[in-house]
């Protein structure tokens, strides 16, 4: 879930048993947090225990609001969405639950449009912004990837996971499309701000004679997939674990297909303020424990993006 706000950026998968399982497993994990969560409030206390190991690494005022606002665009399946019932379910806030089992916090996540997350951020509407973000130099520092202008104060990444870009087309129609070059002459459905977004503008630049690629930008992925699904383009693209996902799922399988390689693959990243050193740090120490006992790759595995996971957390590590 790649542009001043590139990907999810800038230069960088389910059936219904699985759904049924998404949801047992963010429910049991949810109420797991919750415990820990209302634990920490009765004991009047932020001292580290067995249930929460890491809680004395958070800034004091987090450990004071027993909570941790994570601004995400939660219409990004699997990364982060709604289930049937409404929950937020997916990849991000499972393993924010388990970040939050090690920090003794709940992760809430908030609603927002992908291309505002940072400002959110920035303007401390968020502790942290997770949803399919792509930790690049840009965002680090501050500066619209496109024109190189300074558009607000950089952030901090710690990075957790690592995908490509796909382009997918209408199962059985795919226009001759496998490379990104394929897209000259032709129309293609993308989210605002992604990296999909922008190697899309790149590429057009560079079509010629072929003619530019006319490019039709939506406030979420979801948007875009039902303007190809209504055949108002010829090929959309997303990360490839969205992409993936929508292949496998949408219309029990029938709607869409992928075509050609995935390409750019870049870490996702927690994004985090660069005055908010000691969360930065708090958040990393917590990534590292989940990987190191195993919930990690459990959740990982879930959701079928084994390819994508990492061994260590790291702070910064896109370019």
């Amino acid at each position: 879930m790649t542009a001043s706000t590139t990907r999810r950026t800038t230069a960088k998968s389910r059936i219904a048993a699985v759904g049924a399982i998404a949801v047992a497993g963010t429910l049991l994990l949810t109420a797991c947090g919750d415990q820990t969560d209302k634990a920490t409030k009765e004991s009047g206390s932020s001292k580290a225990s067995d249930s929460a190991p890491l809680a004395d690494l958070l800034p004091q005022s987090i450990k004071d609001k027993g909570e941790i606002k994570v601004g995400s665009d939660i219409a990004y399946p699997p990364v982060e969405f709604k289930d049937k019932s409404g929950r937020t379910v997916g990849i991000d806030p499972d393993l924010g639950d388990a970040l939050g089992k090690q920090l003794g916090v709940k992760f809430t996540f908030e609603n927002g449009t992908f291309d505002t997350l940072l400002t959110g951020l920035r303007s401390k509407r968020y502790d942290l912004a997770m949803s399919a973000m792509t930790d690049t130099k840009a965002r680090q520092e501050g500066v619209d990837s496109e024109t190189g202008k300074k558009v607000g104060e950089g952030v901090d990444f710690i990075d957790y996971f690592t995908a490509g870009v796909s382009i997918y087309t209408k199962k059985g129609d795919d226009k001759g499309i496998t490379t990104w070059s394929d897209l000259c002459g032709k129309k293609i459905v993308v989210q605002r701000g992604t990296v999909s977004h922008d190697l899309a503008k790149a590429q057009s630049k560079d079509c010629g004679a072929k003619g530019k690629i006319s490019i039709e930008p939506f406030d979420n992925d979801l948007e875009a997939q039902t303007r190809l699904r209504g055949g108002g383009a010829d090929a959309g693209s997303s990360d490839f674990p969205v992409a993936a996902y929508a292949v496998k799922t949408s219309g029990g399988g029938k709607d869409f297909q992928l075509v050609g390689e995935q390409v750019e693959a870049a870490p996702y990243g927690i994004a985090v303020a660069k005055t908010n050193t000691e969360l930065r740090d708090a958040v990393k120490a917590a990534l590292d424990a989940i990987i190191k006992n195993g919930e990690y790759q459990k959740i990982i595995s879930k959701w079928g993006v084994d390819a994508g996971a990492v061994t260590e957390a790291k702070i910064n590590g896109g370019s």
